[in-house]
């Protein structure tokens, strides 16, 4: 028989069976005394979710729940486990509803491997409802739900109890409990724990805060926590937030992630893709135990897999390449002092042979697992350093800081008698020498354990790593590699286990083919009528608007306020490529600056989900927005207002000392090494300039115009080469720009370095110091660097040439020496590849070495 024929018999056939054939399937119901099997599925009424044997590694599965249709990359999204600790093989292991009303998990062996441990009387039936809570009910109701026990990920309206938690997985592709968990602790509190083999530790809210500091509530003891399909979290402690594009008809999910953040997401339904729209925590390198002992996180925003990563500590290696979890160990052979030995007495204890080079275990504990999930890796010995002070030494990691684990705090200590304190000490690994600003003295914090290590812009203090001395000079003139890119871990999850594949029969095959196929037409059909549902609903929504908070303080101004608050846009303060700003008073007095965005075709949607990022920006070195307004084509920012104008306008002026252009350049560095490195979203500037610099009431430098230069997404990868048009203003615009070369954060290094040379000189990028620097574009635009280098190149050493180049109205009134290390750093800066140019937070290494 024709194939064609084969399928038409096999339609009409399908079309002519009971209504119970499809509905049972749909509604995904299972009776009493039946079973799954690894090859069955169950589809919810909505066919938005399935549950079944969920395939986790080789010949290994587990039975879940997951989104029925799969994301852009072709990965299925699970959002429950049943058995996530204990996988099951691929054949012969089922799950059965049996008539005492348990529902039970079994391997090939017929072990219970999973139990909901339930009893009925009454007859039961398992079902998905559409909501995705998996459901053993009777005549009588629910008897056991899979909402009541989740695994990592909260759906909306599922709630999250005292008798619940949220555990992560291991990795990306290692499903099993992992080391972080989100539940209330004893005092009702939501938080979040990370809680290894060897330690343990809150994290969140920030554990040196009391609880109502962290805006919590102790007193209500009721427990409970949920999101609604909007997007809006409230928890019991009065913990609560808004996603970032709150609205509703977006699936979401809450997630505990394998990095130990917690996140909402959101379905962008076209792309099949999940946005971030709120995470509890803005910089990952702050959770603990990330990076394991002995290691510290980098914020790192170049190359192919730029993120977060983990670096060894010098004189430690990686114990496990593929996992970070298990830190670093000692690389050195650390001296032995005979004089320092002792034995203890083990009873009744043999080693056979290999007595070579025998170590008993001594009582301080000198041997540790090597791997914590393998004990048939067995220990290996623990090295403390010596505790002959002569034989140690310090080397100073800048901007480091380890938390917790202080072998003992003191307070108003000189550095002098910290070292000393870590000397006499064999558990002490190193410290942290912190300024305390408020008292104006130095507390010392001995470490007896490196863990929660990070490098950060933002924290201005060193932290001394002890070594023994003959090698603390390798390790200091030996450049620090960075590490494996750390969100990216993955372990599969290999059962030792083989199994024959069973022999499909050609006609069973084709049946299950023609099954999929009818199904995924029916799927398309319901997705045709939402989406024709959906576009009817569009102006009631946009109606709606007005009830939109991106978050918690960042007001919508109507169009109305804006116009009256400006008295019509009346007095203009400024004026870019982008737009205008007006100054303006808002109805609670506080005045305010208001960019009037140029007419484009940017959606409401794309407009509000970029500003709701950029609204929780805070950086003493960044602009502050207010707030924003968004009606038709009316784009508006509510910022801050700043007293003494723009960077370019004081240049122009001659209003500002050498001493406040280096502070200027120091803080405009830093508020730029936030927005690369260390945002919930990175931002690109694409538009350093000194009239984008604004000074406040002191002179302290803020970044401004930052609004809605470039969103990057930490899960692009680094590649940044997605813009439509060339941004910047000619002068200080990379040479990327020109070439059509990949854009990265090195294009606001380079700008950043002209705007140096231009306070440094006073003269603008477009001027050469009255020599001609060819008439090409390129030329021009670069004539201030080519200046500069030509004076430098053309005095060697001396530092005469210093003189030559800086503002007739700082000679003879400014350090030459920080002058001279402002220069050298701004060159660096606008070096033409790209990669030899600095970050800034290697920038704010140079110009404040400790």
């Amino acid at each position: 028989m024709d194939t064609p024929i084969l399928i038409l018999l096999i339609s009409l056939l399908l079309s002519s069976l009971p209504p119970l054939f499809s509905i049972s399937s749909r509604y995904a119901t299972v009776p009493a005394s039946s079973s799954l099997s690894v090859s069955d599925v169950l589809i919810s009424a909505n066919g938005i979710f399935s549950a079944g044997f969920y395939n986790v590694g080789e010949n290994a599965y587990c039975f879940s729940i997951w989104f029925t249709k799969p994301t852009s990359d072709g990965n299925l999204t699970v959002i429950w486990m049943a058995n996530r600790d204990q996988p099951v093989s691929g054949k012969r292991s089922k799950l059965s509803l049996l008539k005492s009303g348990n529902l039970k998990l079994t391997d090939t062996t017929q072990f219970t491997v999973w139990s909901t441990n339930t009893k009925s009387l009454s007859p039961l039936q398992l079902q998905l409802l559409s909501t995705g809570n998996l459901v053993l009910r009777n005549q009588n109701g629910s008897v056991w739900e899979s909402f009541d026990s989740p695994t990592d990920t909260l759906l909306p309206n599922q709630p999250m109890t005292r008798n619940s938690k949220l555990v992560s997985s291991r990795s990306l592709n290692n499903f099993s409990s992992g080391f972080y968990s989100l539940f209330f602790d004893y005092d009702n509190v939501l938080r979040l724990l990370f809680d290894s083999a060897e330690v343990s530790s809150m994290y969140w809210p920030n554990p040196w805060l009391v609880s109502w500091e962290a805006g919590r509530t102790t007193y209500n003891n009721s427990q409970t926590a949920a999101f609604n399909s909007s997007g809006y979290f409230r928890s019991s402690d009065d913990f609560k937030f808004k996603a970032s594009d709150y609205v509703i008809g977006t699936w979401r999910i809450l997630k505990m992630d394998v990095d130990g953040n917690v996140r909402l997401y959101s379905l962008d339904e076209e792309r099949r893709i999940w946005r971030v729209s709120w995470q509890a925590i803005s910089q990952p390198c702050k959770i603990h135990g990330v990076c394991g002992p002995n290691a510290m996180c980098n914020y790192d925003h170049q190359g192919e897999n730029a993120g977060w990563r983990c670096t060894c500590l010098s004189g430690y290696k990686a114990k496990n390449l593929t996992d970070w979890s298990f830190g670093c160990e000692s690389e050195l052979n650390h001296s032995c002092n005979a004089a320092e030995s002792s034995f203890i007495k083990l009873s009744n204890v043999e080693f056979c042979g290999y007595d070579i080079k025998f170590y008993e275990n001594y009582t301080d504990e000198r041997y540790k697992a090597k791997t914590l999930t393998d004990w048939s890796l067995g220990c290996e010995l623990e090295f403390n350093l010596t505790c002959n002070a002569a034989e140690s030494g310090f080397i100073k990691l800048p901007n480091v800081e380890f938390y917790g684990y202080d072998i003992k705090f003191y307070e108003n200590y000189t550095y002098e008698r910290c070292e000393e304190v870590c000397l006499k000490s064999c558990t002490c690994y190193g410290f942290n020498f912190k300024f305390n600003g408020d008292k104006g003295y130095y507390n010392c914090f001995p470490k007896s354990l490196l863990l929660n290590g990070y490098r950060s812009p933002s924290f201005e203090n060193p932290f001394y790593l002890r070594l023994p001395k003959a090698s603390i000079s390798f390790y200091a003139n030996r450049k620090q590699e960075i590490g494996l890119h750390c969100p990216l871990t993955k372990q599969n999850l290999l059962l030792d286990r083989g199994y024959k594949k069973p022999k499909q029969k050609g006609m069973l095959q084709f049946m299950v083919w023609f099954a999929c196929a009818f199904g995924c037409f029916e799927i398309i059909c319901i997705c045709f009528v939402w989406l024709l549902l959906n576009k009817t609903q569009q102006r009631s929504r946009e109606n709606t608007q007005s009830y939109l908070q991106v978050v918690s303080g960042f007001r919508k101004f109507t169009y109305a306020e804006m116009k009256k608050a400006t008295r019509n846009f009346r007095e203009e303060i400024g004026r870019g490529g982008s737009g205008i700003v007006y100054k303006g008073v808002l109805s609670d007095r506080r005045v305010a600056a208001i960019k009037r965005l140029n007419e484009a075709n940017q959606g409401e949607t794309e407009f509000l989900a970029e500003v709701s990022i950029i609204g929780r920006v805070n950086h003493m070195n960044l602009i502050e927005i207010w707030g924003y307004c968004v009606e038709g084509n009316h784009r508006l920012l509510v910022y801050e207002y700043m007293e003494c104008g723009s960077l370019g306008e004081n240049l122009i002026s001659g209003t500002l000392d050498w001493e406040k252009r280096f502070d200027i350049a120091v803080g405009s560095a830093r508020g730029l090494a936030y927005l690369h490195e260390e945002c919930l979203e990175w931002v690109l500037h694409c538009d350093v300039k000194p009239q984008n610099i604004l000074l406040d009431s002191n002179f302290q430098p803020k970044v401004a115009d930052f609004g809605l230069s470039k969103l990057v997404n930490r899960g692009a990868g680094g590649k940044y080469s997605s813009f439509s048009r060339v941004r910047g203003t000619r002068g200080y615009m990379a040479p990327e720009w020109i070439s059509n070369l990949l854009i990265t954060s090195k294009v606001d290094v380079y700008s950043y370095g002209v705007v140096v040379l231009e306070m440094v000189t006073g003269k603008s990028p477009m001027t050469t110091g009255g020599q001609a620097s060819g008439n090409t574009e390129e030329m021009e635009q670069r004539g201030l660097v080519k200046w500069v280098r030509e004076k430098m190149n053309g005095n060697g050493e001396n530092e005469l040439w210093l003189e030559e180049i800086i503002d007739p109205g700082m000679k003879g009134k400014c350090d030459l020496r920080k002058m001279g290390i402002l220069v050298q750093v701004a060159l660096e800066c606008v070096k033409e590849d790209k990669d030899a140019r600095p970050t800034m937070s290697q920038v704010i290494e140079r110009l404040l070495p400790h």
